[in-house]
């Protein structure tokens, strides 16, 4: 995965990177062939559809694509990465110009990937990045600092509680994201940072688990949690859908999400920012859906042999429950 440890290694893959972009229309061996019409074709696997910023997400790309005129191939892996391996293989034999994709997992990509290279077919990757033998396997990654949203929640839970008036232990519970994904290593980790380095003698995770990114997931794992830890006063949720499902198992407790458990969660989907204007979460920390145009116009950039950078990062913002109010009518996602 691509972070600020690693970001030099990654670097020394940039030119051999670059330099398959150039190549990818000049293959004599049966690889990238474009579109006949002239237009760039673009094969992209989707992870999922398993949250409202997912769809968010594919709907930017879906839009981005045809308002730029390319031909856009897409999948939807549903959550499983052997299908998505099977849609980039399957790009790979119709010689698209340029395969993007938000890998469900980090590793287990080498393969797939070194055929696409063998084609001189450029990878482009969004959203999730990934651990690789080669960097040159890919040529960028379009999306967010994972980690660093983990920190971000980090701090902004220490405006929470001070603002309600916490006094004493912190007993969080952690709704992970999909096992093995990039967001939910990553977010995880860098909470544990703040955690460690601040909070060591006040803050404690006393349960977490994997509620797969979805709301169902979120409720069924939060109603286990009260059930085994019912003195739990803070929730750390990966995402605004596992959110909203815990606080339907908060309140089917009979507990108060907002104020008997103080919630912090990642994403910024207009649901979760309705949950925070009703009081239901407390802090919100914005993970950016609409890559679409930021990766059509990286697509073109690479497909005709352009440099571009190793990793660009989307804009984003951190809110509070007094915010959310005046904020959830410019929500677009």
């Amino acid at each position: 995965m691509l972070n600020r440890r690693n970001f030099l290694t990654a670097a020394v893959g940039v030119a051999a990177a670059t330099s398959l972009a150039a190549c990818a229309k000049k293959d004599d061996g049966g690889g990238s062939t474009g579109g006949g019409d002239g237009k760039i074709v673009l094969g992209f696997s989707q992870v999922g559809s398993e949250s409202g910023w997912r769809s968010a997400n594919t709907d930017s790309v879906k839009s981005a694509a045809k308002e730029a005129g390319y031909d856009l191939k897409f999948s939807d892996a549903q959550q499983k990465q052997e299908n998505q391996i099977s849609a980039i293989r399957n790009y790979i034999t119709q010689g698209v110009d340029v395969i993007a994709f938000s890998p469900v997992v980090v590793t287990g990509w080498d393969a797939v990937l070194k055929e696409a290279k063998a084609k001189k077919i450029p990878v482009v990757l969004t959203d999730r990045s990934v651990e690789t033998s080669d960097q040159s396997l890919f040529v960028t990654l379009v999306g967010s600092d994972f980690t660093d949203e983990g920190r971000r929640a980090g701090k902004i839970l220490e405006k929470v509680l001070e603002k309600a008036g916490h006094k004493g232990a912190v007993k969080i519970a952690q709704l992970e994201g999909t096992t093995g994904a990039a967001p939910a290593i990553e977010r995880a980790k860098g909470f544990k940072e703040v955690m460690d380095a601040e909070h060591a003698s006040d803050w404690k995770i006393v349960v977490s688990q994997t509620g797969d990114f979805t709301r169902a997931g979120g409720k069924q794992v939060m109603a286990a949690f009260l059930q085994s830890n019912p003195d739990i006063n803070v929730l750390f949720a990966h995402n605004d859908d596992m959110a909203i499902g815990a606080i339907q198992a908060i309140e089917a407790a009979g507990k108060k999400p907002g104020k008997d458990i103080l919630i912090v969660s990642i994403d910024g989907v207009k649901d979760g920012f309705v949950a925070m204007s009703e009081g239901k979460i407390n802090a919100i920390v914005e993970c950016n859906p609409l890559l679409g145009p930021q990766l059509m116009e990286v697509v073109k950039k690479v497909k005709n042999g352009e440099s571009v950078e190793r990793w660009i990062k989307t804009k984003e913002g951190d809110f509070m429950q007094d915010q959310a109010k005046a904020a959830l009518p410019t929500r677009k996602y």
